[in-house]
């Protein structure tokens, strides 16, 4: 398998907009995604743990998708969307629902709840693939799903290396396994996703990320790109310095909360994070303002 064209760069991991009554407002995600693109976005990621996905009803998912499917300026964008589900069924169901609306991939992360080991592991990924034709990333995200992958396991080098996966999201410090798994199958397109290690990523040999503060932080962001790609390493370890004074506050308030507020602050209003989220308090989103305000 060839490596996916076009896919690297910056993909924003969308938060899903609600309005005033608490409902999706698709007009904010044309408005979020059109400002993204201007900003330098290669695409977006709907539908995934920015976007509060546990949290939305199945009707309010296929909306989303739809939303960013519709999107007028489509043809200067990259989308995947997030296929991810308790069961095989359903993650199926989404999997075909984005190769319907002409998405360029979908993403799954493990399935958890129920601790399945890697060769079920392995299984979910590929019955996903072979029942849609639609090229699958993998969203490698231990902290959230409690499920670790060892690269060392027969039935996922399997999947990392026949075909089954087009790339990883790989929300993990272990950039190790960036290295790794381009080791195994340089036709992955791996995608770093902690924002924190935007620039470890990248010499790892991740081809872009996918990240949540991208929402608001992507003109930092293609700074620390285009001193990268200077090989100025020096200015680009400064400005993820910058950066990562900023993911330290946001995530010290909470990281959902503090996105959306900053969102409604440079004039795009999502709305608040639905319950159990926390609202942010007066001093929280005065100290947020200002971190974002010094550092971006």
């Amino acid at each position: 398998m060839e490596k996916m064209k076009g896919m690297e760069g910056f993909f924003t991991a969308c938060v899903t907009p609600y309005d005033a009554q608490g409902e999706v407002n698709p007009q904010a995600l044309t408005q979020l995604m059109s400002r993204n693109l201007d900003e330098g976005a290669a695409g977006f990621l709907v539908g995934g743990s920015s976007g509060e996905a546990p949290l939305l009803t199945k009707e309010e998912k296929i909306r989303m998708l739809e939303t960013a499917a519709a999107h007028p300026r489509r043809a200067e964008m990259k989308l995947i969307g997030a296929c991810s589900a308790f069961s095989l069924r359903e993650a199926t169901e989404f999997a075909r629902l984005c190769r319907d609306l002409g998405y360029d991939a979908t993403i799954t992360t493990a399935p958890y709840y129920y601790k399945f080991g890697m060769k079920g592991i392995a299984g979910f990924l590929r019955s996903i693939r072979e029942s849609v034709d639609l090229p699958l990333f993998f969203y490698n995200f231990p902290g959230n799903t409690g499920v670790e992958i060892d690269l060392n396991d027969p039935s996922i080098k399997g999947v990392l290396t026949d075909g089954t996966l087009a790339g990883v999201k790989q929300t993990s410090l272990n950039l190790h396994q960036i290295e790794r798994m381009l080791d195994l199958y340089p036709a992955l397109s791996v995608f770093g996703g902690y924002d924190e290690v935007y620039i470890g990523a990248r010499i790892m040999g991740a081809c872009g990320a996918i990240g949540s503060t991208y929402n608001f932080t992507l003109p930092l962001f293609t700074k620390i790109e285009a001193a990268y790609q200077a090989r100025d390493l020096e200015t680009a370890q400064a400005l993820q310095h910058r950066a990562n004074r900023i993911m330290q506050a946001l995530v010290d308030c909470a990281l959902f909360p503090s996105i959306k507020h900053m969102l409604r602050v440079t004039g795009i209003d999502c709305g608040e994070c639905r319950e159990p989220f926390a609202r942010l308090t007066d001093e929280q989103k005065a100290y947020v303002e200002r971190v974002v305000r010094e550092n971006l």
